[in-house]
């Protein structure tokens, strides 16, 4: 199947036991609720691509609502009506995130005039049962690691389309097309459950750190939804080292992967004869032997020198190898990686000032940034800007959070961003320990801060919420302290 067509009769399940009958040939319109929302916006500029005619809302303004803007993809601010009054239920599918809140006026207006909205995940799970899905879950390293193989394919003779979580910095988009590739590569949410709305032909899995109590209550349920979704995956499954799945659900074969082999069960595929050296590492891949295939590849350098992307790229060569990019195309591809938009991205990089600013909003993630950011910067003095994501992540792993930011040599702690949630009673980013500074503040307290160090220092900024509008400033600032 190419680009040019696609199947146009879909049954989609609303609910259980309610479904209805989508026919695309009527569809001319797609209007996005939240239309400036990583996954929403690649979704839009997809049905863009072919032909539709696309518009969406959004809350504010941010740089991929005036992407889109400029792509001419109109996109309305304000709960004004009317920019949708004139679109007809019978022509129209309107595509929602669960981030817009139930009372938004367009949302309410859409519902009560017959119009069929489907959440971005039952779009996204239409896509994937009309390519050969190629999917990233998990609760950490999923952009990372879907970018990394969207990559590797992408610069490879098997080509991929790719729906990706960032913005990837080789293509500047979260989407890529390829009308010769029936291959997409998708990365799956596990928030809200979306990703039981996939169907994956093979599948990474990173990690099952519970995540999300707010939706899933309890470590056990939130574990179950990966053994659901496990389940869904029809071919091929790759697996951290250390996570187990019911094996009862399973209908695809799983390989184990992992960094480096550090446990006395030899992982399937896995990194050895690592080399950091003057900013760069280098290593092998180990792979198993598949219908006659050895899956090694050897001489690979890291395209972004990060010790966390050992273990990301190793599970996504693993699936590009089994879908049969080769040795030479994976050297060059991973080498020829240059990252994506928010993680672990160096922005200031001299003799005394560093700053890295990074998406990491879970303890396990921020343990991963702050680790890379001491093997990186071994002798400086960190200083790392955190901004708490959710209420209620903040009180489910208070303790975590403080352990691992207890890591760094000073921490400064932005008010927690609520994103979709009221406050909480008692819960605060005060909780967290370090010095609570408002938004409108931090660039004149971190200059203070570093004007006042004698010493090398590293800067990081971590968190999911709209911490990153202040990245540029804080970059200007310290190259003018530096100067």
């Amino acid at each position: 199947m190419t680009y040019s067509c696609i199947c146009h009769f879909f049954y989609v399940p609303l609910r259980p036991n309610l479904c209805i009958m989508l026919n695309l040939r009527e569809i001319e319109n797609l209007y996005f609720l939240g239309i400036g929302g990583i996954g929403m916006s690649a979704l839009a500029r997809y049905f863009r691509a072919k032909g539709y005619n696309v518009s969406g809302y959004d809350r504010t303004p941010s740089m991929l609502t005036r992407e889109l803007e400029q792509e001419n993809i109109p996109v309305s601010y304000t709960s004004d009506l009317g920019d949708v009054e004139h679109l007809s239920p019978s022509t129209t599918l309107v595509v929602r995130t669960p981030a817009v809140p139930e009372d938004e006026g367009k949302y309410t207006w859409l519902r009560t005039n017959g119009f069929t909205i489907l959440k971005r995940s039952e779009v996204l799970g239409i896509i994937t049962r009309q390519e050969r899905a190629l999917c990233v879950a998990g609760t950490h390293g999923k952009t990372t690691t879907s970018t990394i193989l969207a990559h590797l394919l992408h610069e490879s003779h098997v080509g991929t389309n790719a729906f990706l979580g960032g913005i990837s910095n080789n293509y500047q988009s979260n989407l890529l097309l390829d009308a010769k590739s029936d291959l997409v590569v998708v990365e799956a949410d596990e928030y809200d459950r979306s990703f039981h709305h996939l169907t994956p032909y093979m599948s990474v899995i990173t990690s099952i750190d519970p995540d999300h109590l707010d939706i899933y209550n309890t470590p056990a349920a939130y574990h179950e939804g990966f053994d659901i979704y496990a389940g869904l995956v029809t071919d091929t499954i790759v697996l951290k080292q250390g996570y187990r799945l019911d094996g009862s659900r399973l209908k695809a074969k799983v390989y184990t992967y992992s960094g480096e082999w550090q446990s006395e069960a030899r992982p399937d595929f896995f990194a050895t004869n690592i080399v950091v050296n003057d900013g760069q590492i280098t290593f092998d891949l180990v792979g198993p032997k598949v219908n006659g295939e050895d899956l090694s590849v050897s001489g690979l350098t890291l395209g972004v020198p990060v010790w966390v992307n050992i273990e990301n790229s190793v599970a996504a060569m693993a699936i590009a190898r089994l879908n049969g990019v080769t040795p030479e195309e994976i050297r060059a591809g991973l080498a020829s990686y240059s990252g994506v938009y928010r993680r672990f991205n160096i922005h200031v990089n001299t003799r005394r000032i560093a700053y890295v600013d990074d998406y990491a909003h879970h303890p396990t993630e921020l343990e991963a940034s702050i680790s890379s950011i001491r093997k990186l910067y071994p002798t400086r003095y960190i200083i790392a800007v955190f901004q708490p994501h959710l209420y209620t992540r903040t009180r489910d792993f208070a303790d975590g959070f403080r352990k691992v930011l207890g890591k760094v040599d000073e921490l400064i702690l932005l008010p927690i961003y609520p994103a979709r949630e009221l406050p909480i009673p008692g819960v605060t980013s005060e909780m967290l320990g370090g010095k609570v500074v408002e938004k409108k503040d931090l660039l004149s307290y971190l200059r203070q801060r570093v004007e006042k160090l004698n010493c090398p220092i590293a800067v990081l900024t971590l968190g999911a919420g709209d911490i990153d509008r202040l990245v540029a400033d804080i970059a200007t600032m310290l190259h003018e302290v530096e100067r």
